[in-house]
Order: structure tokens, then C-alpha cells, then sequence
């Protein structure tokens, strides 16, 4: 009897597994598409999936639903591990109601969220589905009200990362946005509020699914999503690696890897990357690929906002997260998108422990009554309020210019740092000389008989003055002034040192930080 029983069991979950038929497969394949386990099988260490709930079905019986009630109800939920540690993942199947999310297939996706919480163990969503069910009226919009309020209950606590691998529309693309990380595929993938037959119903604008959401568009212009890729293999590879930079949940710091690149390998090709001329171009990238472990760095959000550059990188071995300025894109300015980019980024390696590497040079905040009108203050001070409020250890470098207010942003001593570092190519000040000379100086240079001359004096006398290399030095402002060549050791030994730190916070329910 229990060998017939089981014999049933492997052909049901069999059944199961193949979906409704080849045919459906066929049609997702068609589409560039993988099937829900063939992106699991992707993302997890081979062998190791536990499906739970596999043979869960749904109860509503309105409009012919009593007919069709398939097996997993159209989500794979389980665990598994991605470089031997666990990670929970759930997919939608598109094959299945469209992936569309009703009463059932929501209490899978909330019952693994549980379990993610209680394991203290990440969370990856796979998603391709088509919205709520509409078949199941409210029901199924109260599920994705219960996601919603788990992914909050759960940030900042474990790593939630989404990959949107077909539609994510409506109500449905929220739970991405609440999430730590976002990866898209091109042209198989596309999240919107409002799809393209009801924008141009309201607004008569013709847009098809691509351009109103597809990759490009949020990972250029939105900045919805940090991540793209060609190809759904690529996607889920990055995805792994990702995985392999962040801790478990909040309480643990991130895996340590053996580094086979010496500490103390001196940086000689930065005395030749970086322009003394602070208004020469060059590629902040550069400088980080030479200082970090092997050259490795993982930037979020590369087209998104580049005139600031985010990424996760290793130094001796342990995870960092570097916020640079970049002089070659706007000059490295800081503007609306830049500020809510780092912002995010900061407080995202502060609430999973991964200590911050601050790299300057930065002329000021981009100045425009686009920017104003649209409250660059308000979102610069995100940017300012994620550093104050970190408690990770924190390393600032000037490397050239920091002037102004972003000089104070860019995690400045002043608002709690923990070392401040400048190369001798630094220059810290209000403002550029020229700008400075102009202020300060000019009724004696309008009343000179030759300006020109008397403005090249004063730039001259202002540099000297308050610009020189070891003014903020003397003043207790940096630290030290670093050889350049010595960047990598002086930053290895810093973050070393601080990776015991602890720091007393205020008791409080939380802050409230700008909008």
C-alpha cells in the first residue's frame, strides 16, 4: 500500500513540475523566457531546492475557477543555497493563471516570508506574473497587501532582493520597489503602474510596453532598478554573485574571503589617473579598480545617475561599499538623482553591516532652477541624513576638489566620519578660488585699473591662504595626508582598526527622514 502511495506522489509532483502541459512551456520558452524551477535551478546550488507547498490550490470557485485548481497555483516557493548558505526564493509560473496572484499562491508567498524572517536568511523573488487575480476580487489584493507589509517588517533585517523576469504590473510592482535590489532582463521584462492601453486612454499617449517600463527605461531614466542584463542566465548569475557580498540578515557582518591580492600593494598608477587641474576629466572607476581586491568592484545603479558611482568591492578580503564622486560624468556634481542614489545605497550597507569607503571630489551641488524647483534640498538631505545616521565604520578620501555643502555631505568629519584622509592633491574650501576671489574681492578688482591681472592675484592669494593641501589638516579636519600610492594599505589598515566599532544610538521608535 505505502509503495502505491508513493508511486502516486512522484507522478502527481511530477505532473506538477511539467505545469499544464508542453505546449505552455513551449510558449514561455518562445517568449526568451525560462520556466519558474528552470530559474531556480539557476539561482540555487545544484541539488539543494526544498519546495514547500508544492501541491497547494486554490478554493475560489467563481467564474469556472472550480474547474481549473492546478497544483502550486501558479508561485514555487522553497529554499536552497547560493555559495552554501541559505536563501529562500520564490517564482512566479507564468504557465500557470498567468503567474497572477490569488488567494493561495499570496499565503505561499507569505508563509516563506515568515520563514525567511525566523531563518534570518535572504529572500529573492522571481517575478513574472500578471498582476492580481481578477477572478478573486478583493482576496487577491489583500495578498499582495500582506507581501507588502512583510517586505517592510523584513527591511533592513534580511536582504530582499527581486528580479523581474516578465510582467510586474499594477499593484504588483510595489513590492520590487520596497525591496533592497532590483535586476531586470531586457526586452522579456517590463513594471509599470499603468499599462500602455490605459495611458493612452487618460492621456491619449501611444507607448508600448518597453518604453513605458522596460529595463533600459528603469535602469537609465527611473532608476527603479539597479541592475540589467541581456539574458535571463547572465541575470541570475549576478544575482549569486550579489548574494555572495551581503550577510545573512542584520545581525551579521558580511562573508570574509581569503584575498590573494597583497594588503599592501602600493597604487603606483594613481600618481598618474587623477589630474592636479581640478577641472580635468577622468574615470573614478579607475581609481577604485585599482585599489580594490583583484580589481573587482559590483557597481548598482551603473546608468542610473552617473555622476556618482555605488558599489560593493572587497578590501583584504572583507565587503565595503564605496560611494565616489565621478569627475567624468557632470564633473562628479552632486544633483536630486545623485544625492537619492547614494542616499539609498548608504543606508542599505549600514543596515547589513558593510563598512563605507567615501572617495571626493566633488565641485558643489549642481546649481539650476530645475534642481531647485524640484527640492534639491530636500533630496540632498537624504544623502546627508544616511550618513549622519550610519553607525558602519566610515572612511573618508578626498581626493581633489570638495567644495561647499557637498564637501560636508560627502561623509565630511564634520558630520561623523571616522577617518578623514586627503591626497596632497586635495583642495577643501567653500568654493573654487575663482568664485571665492570674485566674492571676496570685487570691488578691488572692478576698481583696478587691470582687473584681469588683479583677479589672477587674488585666485593666487586665496589658494595660497585657504586652499593649500594641509589647511584642514592643521585644523584637525582630515586626518592625515596620504601618498597616494599608499591608498589601499592606509584604507585596509583604517577599516582594520574600526572593525570593532560600536556606536551608541538614541533610544527612538525611528527617524524620520526627508521625504
Amino acid at each position: 500500500m505505502t509503495r502505491e502511495r508513493l508511486t502516486e506522489l512522484i507522478e502527481l509532483k511530477t505532473r506538477t513540475r511539467q505545469g499544464p502541459g508542453p505546449e505552455a512551456t513551449e510558449r514561455q520558452h518562445a517568449k526568451g523566457k525560462l520556466t519558474a524551477h528552470e530559474r531556480i535551478e539557476l539561482l540555487l546550488d545544484e541539488g539543494t531546492f526544498q519546495e514547500v507547498e508544492t501541491l497547494r490550490r486554490h478554493r475560489s470557485t467563481a467564474f469556472g475557477m472550480d474547474r481549473r485548481r492546478p497544483h502550486s497555483d501558479g508561485v514555487i516557493t522553497g529554499w536552497g543555497k547560493v555559495h552554501g548558505r541559505t536563501v529562500f526564493v520564490y517564482a512566479h509560473d507564468f504557465r500557470i493563471f498567468g503567474g497572477a496572484l490569488g488567494e493561495a499562491h499570496a499565503a505561499k508567498i507569505h508563509k516563506l516570508m515568515d520563514l525567511a524572517e525566523s531563518a534570518g536568511a535572504p529572500l529573492v523573488s522571481l517575478n513574472d506574473g500578471a498582476g492580481a487575480r481578477i477572478q478573486e476580487g478583493v482576496t487577491a489584493l489583500a495578498g499582495y497587501g500582506g507581501i507588502f507589509r512583510r517586505n517592510t517588517r523584513n527591511s533592513g533585517v534580511i536582504p530582499q532582493i527581486s528580479v523581474i523576469l516578465g510582467p510586474c504590473a499594477g499593484g504588483a510592482a510595489y513590492s520590487p520597489a520596497l525591496t533592497d535590489f532590483v535586476f531586470m532582463v531586457r526586452d522579456t521584462s517590463q513594471m509599470f503602474i499603468t499599462g500602455p492601453d490605459v495611458v493612452q486612454a487618460v492621456t491619449g499617449e501611444r507607448v508600448s510596453m518597453n518604453e513605458l517600463g522596460g529595463a533600459d527605461v528603469h535602469g537609465v531614466t527611473s532608476g527603479v532598478v539597479g541592475f540589467v542584463y541581456d539574458d535571463e542566465e547572465s541575470c541570475l548569475e549576478e544575482v549569486r554573485y550579489l548574494l555572495s557580498l551581503l550577510p545573512q540578515n542584520n545581525r551579521e557582518t558580511p562573508p570574509a574571503e581569503p584575498c590573494g591580492d597583497p594588503a599592501y600593494r602600493p597604487n603606483d598608477a594613481l600618481l598618474d589617473l587623477v589630474p592636479a587641474d581640478p577641472n580635468q576629466v577622468y574615470d573614478m572607476r579607475a581609481l577604485i579598480q585599482e585599489v580594490v581586491d583583484d580589481g573587482e568592484f559590483f557597481e548598482v545603479h551603473e546608468m542610473w545617475a552617473t555622476n556618482i558611482v555605488c558599489a560593493l568591492a572587497r578590501l583584504d578580503g572583507q565587503v565595503v561599499g564605496i560611494v565616489a564622486n565621478q569627475p567624468a560624468s557632470m564633473a562628479g556634481v552632486l544633483d536630486i538623482h545623485a544625492s537619492e542614489k547614494a542616499a539609498r545605497f548608504v543606508s542599505t550597507c549600514d543596515a547589513f553591516n558593510i563598512p563605507l569607503v567615501t572617495l571626493v571630489d566633488v565641485p558643489g551641488f549642481l546649481p539650476g532652477v530645475d534642481q531647485e524647483h524640484n527640492g534639491i534640498i530636500r533630496h540632498g538631505a537624504k544623502l546627508l541624513y544616511a550618513y549622519c545616521n550610519a553607525t558602519v565604520p566610515r572612511v573618508q578620501l578626498i581626493v581633489r576638489k570638495a567644495y561647499g555643502g557637498a564637501y560636508i555631505v560627502m561623509d565630511s568629519r564634520s558630520i561623523g566620519t571616522d577617518i578623514s584622509l586627503a591626497w596632497p592633491t586635495n583642495e577643501i574650501a567653500v568654493m573654487g578660488a575663482e568664485g571665492a576671489a570674485n566674492v571676496i574681492f570685487r570691488r578691488e578688482i572692478a576698481s583696478a585699473e587691470d582687473p584681469d591681472s588683479v583677479r589672477r592675484q587674488k585666485i593666487k592669494e586665496y589658494k595660497t591662504e585657504l586652499m593649500h593641501p594641509y589647511y584642514a589638516a592643521e585644523r584637525g579636519l582630515v586626518d592625515d595626508v596620504i601618498d597616494p600610492r599608499d591608498t589601499r594599505k592606509v584604507l585596509i589598515g583604517a577599516l582594520d582598526m574600526l572593525r570593532s566599532k560600536h556606536s551608541d544610538i538614541p533610544s527612538r521608535k525611528h527617524g524620520n527622514p526627508p521625504a
